[in-house]
């Protein structure tokens, strides 16, 4: 959201913010785009600048009661919807609901990763309550592939006949998995990647060594970038990996949370396949490749890290796990045609 000096919070968001703004007349729009570009900081400028009570061109102005009332959470007229374990990550706290056990509950089980269908049926009666300061009323859901096939279900009247002059607005970084008669009812604003020079300045003001490395990492995604630092991944341990598990040496992957080694190895081997297919790696430079591998062992690779992708989240020993997967590794990395 914009803040009291003006600023976005994200840079590349500017262009898609006016354009939505100008062109998208609709009471419900999908922000889809991929994963760590940004959606969920569109979607809150957006419902910033529905709820602004100054003029603005077109961002928010950041300063009227109603922008600082977004800013503190406390805007009456807007509803923040996300599942329990990314409250605390996306620095918007669970909202007074009344539940007066609720901390006592959640204490006792790990946060949610869904959006269930008791929290729509909240969304859809602060829909249709008259708005508090006249602007309307907003709900934003984000991500929204996270509702299950009951709280989708549970959403669509209202999306179809919104009551009042409510609006929604939809954050999702995997639209296929949203059902079709949600994306029907939507309309869609694409988020793409982020130009690597800006996402790069922008990870630097943010003291992100090599920031280039780490966006090709993550695809150039600069606010998974921002997560992987603070799991204590760094540009060097990056680049040093292909060779490392090449040697077979697990390094700093035991340190790793399990599923972000996952996709890490997948990651090499999908460089190490387009290596031996004589094509440019991808998420890693060539420099940092080891020689090209037989590529019908790193068919077989692949399969296996397939399959164990699909239970990263298991409580595996983390330990014994990174030690088998750096030996698979090993051994596909030095297989020759």
């Amino acid at each position: 959201m914009v803040g009291a000096d003006g600023r976005l919070p994200l840079p590349w968001i500017e262009a898609p913010l006016r354009e939505a703004l100008a062109t998208r007349r609709g009471h419900a729009l999908l922000i889809q785009g991929p994963q760590g570009v940004g959606q969920f900081e569109l979607a809150l400028t957006m419902a910033q600048a529905w709820l602004c009570e100054a003029a603005h061109d077109p961002k928010p102005c950041g300063n009227c009661a109603g922008c600082k009332l977004v800013q503190s959470h406390t805007h009456p007229d807007l509803l923040v919807l996300l599942p329990e374990a990314l409250r605390e990550p996306l620095g918007w706290a669970a909202s007074d609901d009344g539940d007066a056990g609720g901390e006592e509950k959640a204490g006792k089980r790990k946060p949610s990763k869904d959006i269930r269908v008791d929290e729509i049926r909240q969304a859809i009666a602060f829909a249709q309550t008259t708005s508090a300061r006249g602007r309307g009323k907003v709900v934003v859901i984000h991500p929204a592939e996270r509702m299950n096939g009951i709280s989708a279900n549970a959403l669509l009247k209202t999306l179809e006949e919104p009551p009042g002059n409510a609006r929604l607005l939809l954050g999702c970084a995997a639209p296929d998995a949203l059902l079709p008669t949600i994306r029907s009812r939507c309309q869609a604003l694409v988020l793409p990647l982020p130009e690597t020079a800006q996402a790069s300045r922008w990870l630097a003001e943010r003291s992100v060594s090599q920031p280039e490395v780490l966006l090709a990492a993550t695809g150039g995604q600069p606010q998974d970038v921002l997560d992987w630092v603070a799991d204590g991944i760094d540009a060097a341990q990056w680049l040093a990996l292909p060779k490392q598990l090449a040697r077979g040496e697990s390094g700093t992957l035991a340190s790793w949370p399990l599923p972000r080694v996952v996709d890490s190895l997948l990651k090499l081997c999908h460089d190490a396949m387009r290596l031996a297919a004589g094509s440019a790696p991808r998420y890693f430079p060539p420099q940092a490749m080891p020689p090209a591998a037989s590529l019908e062992a790193l068919s077989g690779w692949a399969r296996e890290l397939g399959r164990t992708s699909q239970q990263a989240e298991h409580p595996w020993n983390t330990g014994l796990m990174v030690e088998s997967l750096t030996q698979q590794a090993r051994q596909a990395l030095n297989s020759r045609a």
